[in-house]
């Protein structure tokens, strides 16, 4: 008899296959619009709220990353994200200090698609002409309702869609009594961000542009080479909002 770490091994493992496959097309797509955009000098911006926030951090100052993605960071972990409002304060002031730009691309990412927060950013986003994709799980949000005064969920707004393929409640394993773990959407999820990077990366090769690509600080030179490259994106890049 498997046990349930197997079992969520065997299972979780094929999700990330067949979340790979189903959304190559469209990971293609948005990876040649993002290209165009770092070539023209332009930022990929990523924004999660609360446990969302750690698959943006998977692409955010990555050693093997792209030094052109700014993280939009929401100070309370996601503890006011259902607050209507807040989401549109959180990316007027990211706004206003690091700037979005028509043209370029932000990544929400919100297992459920239905808060607030995520919403309200990738709305503002589309106002200022940028490229929005949702990374979300389209079987959960299509079941939960919006607490959006809008009505709209994340991937209604977008322009493209990554599909996690997460089950509504993001759990695998049946413990029975009606309790349910084994997490999925962090792990796909990351594994569809590092997929997307890989393809804007070859993107830029294809077509001759410089890569500007982070090292590991813990190499010789590294973090000389990190200063060197991230010198052009160093006024549009947010760490963190204090």
């Amino acid at each position: 008899m498997s046990s349930l770490a197997d079992t969520y091994y065997t299972r979780s493992t094929a999700l990330v296959a067949e979340a790979r496959r189903l959304n190559g097309p469209v990971i293609t797509q948005a990876a040649a619009l993002i290209g165009e955009s770092i070539a023209q000098g332009g930022v990929l911006h990523a924004f999660g709220s609360g446990h969302s926030e750690v698959i943006t951090r998977e692409i955010i100052g990555r050693a093997g990353g792209l030094a052109c993605v700014s993280g939009i960071i929401d100070p309370t972990a996601g503890f006011i994200e259902n607050l209507v409002g807040y989401g549109t304060t959180l990316i007027e002031r990211y706004d206003r200090q690091y700037q979005l730009l028509p043209g370029e691309t932000i990544l929400v990412v919100s297992n459920s698609g239905k808060n607030s927060a995520p919403i309200e950013v990738a709305l503002h986003a589309k106002k200022k002409g940028l490229n929005v994709i949702a990374l979300t799980s389209v079987a959960m949000s299509s079941t939960a309702k919006t607490v959006h005064p809008g009505g709209q969920k994340l991937h209604e707004i977008a322009d493209q869609v990554f599909d996690n393929f997460g089950v509504p409640g993001d759990t695998l394993i049946d413990l029975g009594g009606g309790s349910m773990s084994g997490p999925t959407s962090t792990l796909v999820g990351g594994m569809l961000l590092n997929l997307l990077m890989l393809e804007v990366i070859a993107w830029l090769q294809a077509h001759d542009h410089p890569l500007p690509l982070l090292q590991s600080q813990n190499l010789p030179g590294a973090i000389e080479h990190n200063r060197a490259v991230g010198k052009k994106y160093q006024h549009r890049l947010s760490r963190q909002l204090a």
